[in-house]
């Protein structure tokens, strides 16, 4: 089915009015998988709604944007758009920690451990997680198969040759000058695993997918997380952060090494952008199919926090 026949008919072909209608479509099965707020234990419950409250939603929509592109049907990409959203705001929860990165807000708002409480949000990430792989395995309207290979990848994703693990190499180089290899690496692992992941869990909705293809979405997914990540790094320092509420240059504050650290500002932006076309050009050979992956790269290029 092309992805036109299921966009509803208020929603048209401009990508600002796709972006509402998948971030609309996220917090229905969001709402519908965490529990109520006043189910027991009430609190922990409405510390996960707490913690899954707003947000760019990215991670989610790259898997909207790439089944789009593979005209899968959109109830089919419900679950692994939840399943990372959910994986998402556990690190953050946990990132937020005070044995952590020790961050005071978090989209404008508390963090969950100032919110609530440290243990509670400890147990909030704890749950998020256990629900994201629960709600990947629930997902009916996906083959069996396929919901195994999706809770496969996002575990190798999260874990410790993933997320987890490059934020353990990330609170281990504080104070230490990395080098550029160094410091792609650490984030390949803790940013880009994640966001490789949407690609990948798009692709195992189809099982006949040519390799060109699934090799050309990974490689996009890769690209964008680094480019995104070089981003995050120069908006960090430019102080545009602040518009979210979040601590700016926080981690020239812990003495971690950046992107403008390493290369420069100039240099830094420059290969972000770098990064960012080549994520586009490897799409080519999708064609036309590719726009919408194109068009979220467009706008995750031009944020501006």
């Amino acid at each position: 089915m092309k992805a036109e026949a299921f966009i509803e008919p208020a929603v048209t072909t401009d990508f600002s009015h796709r972006l509402a209608f998948y971030r609309e479509r996220l917090q229905n099965t969001l709402d519908r998988c965490l529990p109520a707020a006043d189910i027991y234990p009430a609190r922990l419950h409405e510390a996960m709604r707490y913690s899954t409250d707003g947000g760019k939603r990215l991670r989610a929509l790259l898997v909207y944007a790439a089944g789009e592109v593979l005209n899968v049907h959109v109830d089919q990409l419900d679950a692994p758009a939840c399943a990372i959203e959910l994986i998402h705001a556990y690190s953050l929860v946990h990132d937020d920690l005070p044995a952590m990165d020790d961050d005071e807000l978090r989209r404008g708002r508390p963090t969950c451990h100032r919110q609530f409480d440290e243990a509670t949000a400890i147990l909030v990430g704890d749950g998020l997680q256990a629900l994201a792989f629960g709600v990947l395995a629930r997902a009916e309207l996906l083959p069996a198969q396929a919901r195994i290979r999706m809770v496969g990848l996002l575990a190798d994703a999260a874990g410790s040759r993933g997320m987890v693990g490059g934020q353990a190499v990330d609170l281990a180089s504080e104070n230490q000058a990395l080098s550029l290899l160094e410091l792609e690496t650490l984030h390949i692992h803790k940013t880009g695993a994640l966001i490789r992941a949407c690609l990948t869990l798009a692709c195992e909705t189809q099982p006949d997918l040519m390799a060109t293809h699934r090799y050309a979405l990974d490689r996009y997914g890769k690209l964008l997380g680094l480019a995104y990540q070089i981003q995050d790094d120069v908006l960090d320092i430019e102080g545009a952060a602040h518009d979210l509420g979040k601590t700016v240059g926080k981690d020239v504050a812990a003495h971690k090494s950046t992107y403008p650290s390493v290369m420069g500002l100039s240099a830094a932006k420059q290969r972000a952008e770098e990064l960012f076309d080549e994520a586009r050009s490897v799409l080519s050979i999708l064609g036309a199919e590719a726009m919408p992956l194109v068009w979220l790269a467009d706008h995750i290029q031009g944020r501006r926090h």
